[in-house]
């Protein structure tokens, strides 16, 4: 009897002990389940902000496409919110979607460079000016060989004459004479000229001197239709950029960027060295400082492979690594743009990190340059001969 009421007491406990074990199985079930529940619950609330966040990324930044009529033979060259192209007889103009706007029949062997409002075009010794709508406003056979001629806001400065001994004439944009300058390049090559200033009222000029026992690129300041301001001498390395930016003429040459005022007086507080880099683009706004753009010098020839940049801006200096070899970089909007074959990169320039962007599938072909970047913000690529604007990601 006792062996029976032992062998009752050990199922009971047995029982007990059973029971709550299943119960704490449950329980240790039930704390999986909800665990498991709130796992599931966070993914699916991240993929849904994750695609919230994609479109609302995505949304106003799709790029397109559009094949333009002309080849990247043309001397193709931004102008205003299109493009200027010469095709052997006429330069045209076209807009940023593709559209002829005007046609100036300019015959062959022609030059031409662009202004704000207006393009300058020149053979032998003929030069016209034409506007924006595509009306000659001048056209004069001048005194001797037109060697180049650049326009500004109110003014085209013309060089003319013989190499080595050339007269620069300054004319306002109907062609009224404004300014001439005949005996200061005696011995010099004039090599490039531009307008600055509020209004363009100022000139900058590069000269070279090649009698000298070393070559000396010299640089000169005038107040349009009244004075010399200013000349300096900026020795033997090659100068080949001038800018205005914040009342300053910045002067790139292959080993410095150079600051001078209007009269030519130096701010050696702001020269920096630009060994190994070349100024590829710019950006200048209304107001602020200007953000300059450079690639390495050995990655910018005719066939141009680039995977580095670096961006100056007052006294920054930035660098950055492309993603993937590109053809072209500009800079717009504070964005930097780099084109490779099939991708776009963007950088905000105050990131490090470029976003990617693939290039509509109707272009013919791969990448393979870019021309620069028109006012509204298209960039004008090159696939082979044919060419495209690219509606740029923002």
């Amino acid at each position: 009897m006792a062996k029976q009421i032992m062998s009752d007491q050990l199922q009971r406990r047995q029982s007990r002990n059973a029971a709550a074990e299943r119960l704490m199985n449950q329980e240790v079930i039930r704390k999986r389940q909800i665990r498991s529940w709130i796992i599931l619950v966070g993914v699916i609330l991240a993929v849904v902000l994750g695609v919230h966040f994609l479109r609302g990324y995505g949304k106003g930044k799709e790029i397109s496409l559009v094949s333009l009529p002309c080849y990247a033979n043309q001397s193709v060259t931004p102008f205003r919110d299109g493009l200027i192209y010469y095709d052997g007889a006429s330069i045209h103009h076209l807009s940023s979607g593709g559209t002829i706007r005007w046609s100036f029949p300019a015959g062959t062997d022609i030059h031409f460079s662009v202004g704000p409002t207006h393009v300058a075009v020149w053979t032998g010794r003929q030069l016209y000016l034409v506007d924006r709508n595509g009306n000659s406003t001048y056209n004069e056979s001048l005194e001797g060989e037109v060697q180049f001629a650049r326009v500004g806001e109110r003014y085209v400065a013309v060089a003319v004459g013989a190499d080595t001994a050339p007269k620069l004439n300054i004319k306002d944009l109907n062609g009224g004479q404004v300014d001439v300058e005949a005996d200061a390049y005696s011995g010099l090559m004039l090599l490039d000229a531009g307008f600055f200033g509020d209004r363009g009222e100022y000139l900058w000029t590069l000269a070279l001197d090649v009698f000298g026992t070393a070559p000396n690129t010299v640089l000169n300041t005038y107040q349009v239709g009244k004075m010399n301001t200013g000349a300096v001498s900026l020795g033997e390395s090659m100068t080949y950029k001038v800018l205005y930016e914040n009342a300053r003429l910045r002067v790139f040459s292959t080993q410095q960027v150079y600051t001078y005022d209007y009269k030519c007086v130096q701010d050696t507080n702001s020269t920096m060295l630009v060994y190994g880099w070349k100024l590829i683009d710019y950006e200048v706004p209304e107001r602020g400082r200007a953000k300059l753009l450079l690639a390495p010098t050995s990655q910018t020839s005719s066939a141009q492979v680039i995977s580095e940049l670096r961006v100056l801006e007052g006294d920054r200096d930035k660098r950055y690594t492309l993603p993937a070899k590109c053809v072209g970089a500009n800079i717009y909007s504070g964005n930097i743009y780099a084109v490779a074959a099939n991708y776009v990169y963007r950088a905000d320039t105050g990131s490090q990190r470029f976003f990617a962007y693939r290039i509509p599938g109707n272009m013919n072909g791969d990448t393979t340059a870019c021309y620069g970047i028109t006012s509204d913000g298209k960039m004008l690529l090159a696939s082979g001969e044919s060419m495209y604007a690219l509606t740029l990601p923002q």
